[in-house]
């Protein structure tokens, strides 16, 4: 999954694995070497082969970024970025996994799980993921707001100046 999360993000322009794709464009327009809104190490679980590895990730922009080491440069090429728009949920995945500090990030199609080194950092990653998944999810505007508890609205009454009979 996250290999084709990692394609939708990148696009198709030419191989992955190849020098050509690892240009400053490889991060999709995203300066990840610098400044991410939150940076850190984390275990993450592998797609394919479920070992787990120890990777520097980066938080910037929408999109959560991850490099075999902290030594990210403008020519580093992410291993890979998971646009934060997609997922839908973070949280505790403790008892899950079995695995104490343990969190996963979900989408429409995959979970993926990760493992901080203390419940302060799980804490803080699951904040800082949370916080941008609001902020890069798509706002509902005030016009596609429906509220079903009210019903139906009746249409407008002219005022009068005369008081109304009842009817019978």
């Amino acid at each position: 999954m996250a290999a084709s999360l990692w394609r939708a993000v990148m696009g198709a322009a030419g191989d992955s694995s190849s020098s050509s794709a690892a240009g400053s464009d490889a991060g999709g327009g995203v300066e990840f070497w610098h400044g991410g809104e939150r940076t850190g190490w984390l275990n993450k679980q592998g797609e394919y082969i479920k070992t787990w590895r120890r990777r520097w990730f980066v938080l910037k922009q929408g999109r959560l970024f991850w490099f075999k080491d902290a030594a990210v440069t403008r020519a580093s090429v992410p291993r890979g970025v998971i646009p934060v728009s997609t997922c839908l949920t973070v949280k505790g995945a403790e008892d899950v996994i079995n695995r104490q500090f343990a969190f996963e990030l979900s989408t429409p199609t995959d979970t993926m799980y990760f493992i901080a080194d203390s419940e302060k950092e799980k804490e803080e990653w699951i904040n800082s993921i949370g916080r941008s998944i609001v902020q890069h999810s798509r706002s509902v505007t005030d016009d596609e707001v429906v509220d079903y508890d009210s019903g139906p609205k009746a249409p407008p009454q002219p005022k009068t100046s005369e008081p109304s009979e009842p009817s019978a």
